[in-house]
């Protein structure tokens, strides 16, 4: 891939006032081989300047015919993905004859041939500059135009677009128009899919996959159809507008980069969300949540959309606000606050104190590229606990009074922060806009600390943020049981002390800020506090307030204030018995991969993969012939088979795979055999031979992308440089690329890989550069070594971060990425 210049915001403005965008007709031809698909683009637009000049956007392989008002223009003017335009009149039409390469890196028009049966799939992700090599566009939020869709495919296929179909005939279908949307929002799904449809409220209902996956679709179609009704209803409950498309279309599709896409009437999944194998509660909770982000869009993104990405909250944060809200108010899933706490919460108090961190509603994002690089933990997490905290400070009827007023003024248009603080003013007394100077146009986490008779508040920035939060007091009775009493309101103005209110409060056993998890801070305890949840965390009854604990527990190794020995020592102590599936998984996953891995020494990170095996075998009993409802008998499983490492653990692998079942189940299924087959090739008790029946047993997709993670994983020279080989120097798929990055970099076998860490930095810009964004990002987070917190390792990073040819794709995961390994080293150096 050529790296392209990004469309920077003066750019848009500009082309904006120039020109107003009626309609958009695509006509996409899939049937010219496995390499090119053919485009043909009509788009009629007004101009407020005639004899003004402007450009359209497209990425073609060949740019077959280009005719502007009956006026042929010159191919060769295109240049860095864009066409001149000059001569404009007052209406104008515009035509585009292309010819558009397929990507296999879920950009642009994915194409993908299913290992299992040899079909296959294509889709589109158009998503913010990828339009462009679908279909020529003038390709930015604010430039929004009815899209009218035609599809040449073969016969035997299904195509599913934005709208509904309105006439097919062979191979050839044509969608209804849609309302007025952002070019990047059009999408196409096509191939033989398996369809399961339905209907609801009036609204024409559809989920497909590819055929291989059917038989697991039609398992779980009950109930992801039942969460979809469940959050329409939920959505309508609360907003005026009702869904504003014409159908409600769910895509499950291979190969893709993000959870899913907000595509109007077309939203695309990874397919991962269709279950091959065993899960735990927690893993529905997740789709069911990202089914009700993705319909949240349809007000936030696609009725409303950002005039430029610089308001690329207002589509994030409140998708992801409303979609954990709405699974909490609609669904059976009422503790999936608690799983945000542990899983997203944490992503988003990671992201804000990187170097990388950002304003949720930066004032200014200057091109498209850096706009790619901002949807992450802040825009995603950060935003979306703001806006909780948000609905608490208005109140749910004022909040929700000032998003439907927002809908009402915007309907099919753009908005700004402003406006939606205009609206959302009108509907309360309280000073919004002083809110969001506070928390939308700042950086860092504030830090509370219980201190003697108050708390003490302290941020990285400088700035105190007010908090509205409450305190959960405990005390110990005369038997030693740790009981919770009165819940302490606190309204903190952001000023470094504030004294209790509450009397007798600086006396209790337990004083834990923010029990509620209600605000974004971070939080730390006195010492007569930290006995007591070092003794008894286990004892505290809601499972949010233990989220809570973990998290400060998990932040206090980060900044090097709590040592990893003592965290191991909590969690041994205290997880074996833990309830809640969510602070399982979460504890296990960061012990065993950022505790063992990158914070002890490497002399001592068996230490980390006894404790996490001793706990996942004491889960194993608790949960022995009983039902598995929730998953942690799972969860035990997995923990157990990636903290393997003594021969004794070794053998009892090879007897569980030889035997196909855990002792008192699980049966293994595809997941855990592969799972189960990497670690063993990591630690030498397996090899290629092994790897190749596996995939004879399963040669499906997910089964090919756990063949190249065994292959990389083997303690082999050989293996070693032939991942080297895929990551760095292939046109490999987007995820046989995370699959290989997964299996490449094991601490068992530093010897072995010797200097390819610090080699690492040679190759990753310019294989990034090749490959383009996503397979950047891969390259920067999922390949990145963590493991080698080492100062050379270190070295060699800041030296590559100093070039000057870095794509901001591959700058953003490095910079992310050296500093967790710099807070890796500081935590090492800080250990006893």
């Amino acid at each position: 891939m050529i790296p392209m210049p990004a469309l920077t915001r003066a750019d848009a403005v500009a082309r904006r006032r120039l020109i107003d965008v009626h309609s958009t007709t695509v006509e996409l031809d899939l049937t010219r081989g496995a390499v090119v698909f053919g485009t043909t683009t009509v788009i009629r637009f007004a101009c407020t300047e005639p004899g003004a000049a402007t450009f359209v956007d497209v990425k073609p392989s060949v740019l077959r015919l280009a005719r502007l008002n009956g006026r042929e223009l010159d191919p060769e003017a295109l240049a860095d993905g864009r066409l001149p335009l000059d001569g404009l009149e007052g209406e104008n039409e515009l035509l585009i004859e292309a010819d558009m390469a397929y990507s296999h890196t879920g950009e642009g028009m994915h194409r993908f041939t299913d290992p299992a049966d040899g079909e296959v799939y294509v889709y589109t992700q158009a998503f913010l500059d990828d339009g462009p090599r679908i279909f020529a566009a003038f390709d930015q939020p604010d430039l929004k135009s009815v899209h009218r869709v035609g599809v040449t495919a073969p016969e035997e296929w299904t195509v599913v677009g934005n709208s509904l179909l309105t006439q097919r005939q062979g191979g050839h279908w044509e969608f209804a128009p849609t309302p007025p949307i952002s070019s990047y929002l059009l999408c196409v799904v096509a191939g033989p899919l398996h369809s399961v449809v339905s209907e609801h409220d009036g609204i024409p209902l559809g989920l497909h996959c590819r055929r291989s996956l059917a038989p697991y679709l039609d398992a779980d179609a009950a109930e992801i159809l039942e969460t979809t009704r469940q959050s329409f209803d939920h959505y309508h409950r609360i907003f005026e507008h009702r869904y504003p498309f014409d159908s409600y279309d769910q895509c499950f599709v291979p190969e893709f980069n993000a959870g899913a896409m907000e595509n109007p009437g077309c939203v695309t999944f990874r397919d991962e969300f269709v279950f091959r194998s065993a899960v735990t509660d927690n893993q529905r909770e997740v789709r069911a949540m990202v089914v009700a982000h993705e319909m949240a869009h349809m007000w936030f993104g696609d009725l409303v959309t950002m005039r430029w990405w610089d308001d690329l909250w207002l589509n994030e944060s409140f998708a992801e606000y409303l979609g954990h809200q709405t699974i909490a108010e609609a669904t059976r899933f009422t503790g999936v606050w608690t799983g945000f706490s542990c899983s997203r919460k944490a992503w988003g108090y990671d992201a804000d104190q990187r170097p990388s961190t950002h304003p949720v509603a930066p004032l200014d994002v200057a091109d498209s590229a850096a706009a790619l690089q901002n949807f992450d933990g802040i825009s995603y997490s950060k935003g979306a606990s703001l806006l909780r905290q948000l609905a608490a400070f208005l109140g749910e009827e004022a909040f929700l009074k000032g998003l439907n007023d927002h809908f009402r003024r915007h309907a099919f248009g753009n908005a700004t922060l402003d406006d939606l603080l205009e609206s959302l003013s009108g509907a309360t007394d309280r000073d919004v806009r002083a809110w969001a100077d506070s928390w939308l146009r700042t950086t860092g986490v504030d830090t509370l600390r219980v201190d003697g008779d108050g708390i003490r508040h302290t941020s990285a920035d400088g700035v105190l943020r007010p908090h509205r939060i409450t305190a959960g007091s405990y005390e110990r009775s005369v038997d030693g049981r740790l009981i919770a009493g009165p819940r302490i309101p606190l309204e903190l103005p952001g000023r470094p002390f504030t004294p209790w209110h509450e009397p007798g409060a600086a006396e209790r056993d337990l004083l834990l800020l923010n029990d509620t998890d209600l605000g974004f801070v971070k939080i730390r305890f006195d010492e007569r506090s930290w006995q007591t949840v070092s003794a008894s965390l286990a004892e505290l009854p809601d499972p949010l307030a233990r989220a809570v604990v973990w998290n400060a527990a998990r932040d206090l190794v980060r900044d090097a204030e709590l040592d990893p020995a003592e965290y191991l020592e909590l969690v041994a102590r205290h997880l074996p018995g833990e309830e809640s599936a969510h602070i399982v998984e979460s504890v296990l996953g960061y012990t065993r991969t950022t505790v063992a891995d990158c914070y002890l020494a490497p002399e001592r990170r068996v230490d980390g993969l006894a404790v996490v095996a001793g706990v996942c075998r004491a889960l194993l009993r608790r949960t022995e012939g009983g039902p598995d409802s929730t998953g942690l008998r799972l969860l035990a499983v997995r923990g157990l088979i990636g903290a393997a490492y003594t021969p004794v653990e070794i053998a009892e692998l090879q007897q569980w795979l030889a035997e196909d079942t855990v002792p008192g189940g699980p049966v293994l299924d595809p997941e855990l055999r592969w799972q189960l087959l990497a670690r063993l090739c990591v630690l030498g008790a397996a090899g290629p031979e092994d790897v190749d029946a596996e995939l004879v047993r399963d040669p499906s997709a997910t089964g090919e992308q756990g063949a190249a993670r065994c292959r990389a994983s083997l303690p082999d020279d050989a293996a070693k440089e032939a991942a080297w080989q895929l990551l760095f120097h292939s046109d490999a798929s987007n995820h046989i690329i995370a699959a290989t990055a997964q299996g490449l970099w094991q601490p068992e076998q530093a010897a072995l890989l010797g200097d390819r860490p610090v080699r690492y930095f040679d190759v990753v810009a310019g294989a990034g550069a090749r490959r383009g964004p996503a397979v950047a990002r891969l390259l920067g987070h999922q390949a990145f070594p963590e493991y080698a917190a080492l100062p050379g390792t270190l070295a060699a990073a800041e030296e590559c971060l100093g070039r000057d040819d870095l794509t901001a794709a591959t700058r953003r995961a490095l910079e992310d990425q050296v500093d967790d390994l710099r807070r890796s080293l500081r935590v090492r150096g800080a250990a006893k």
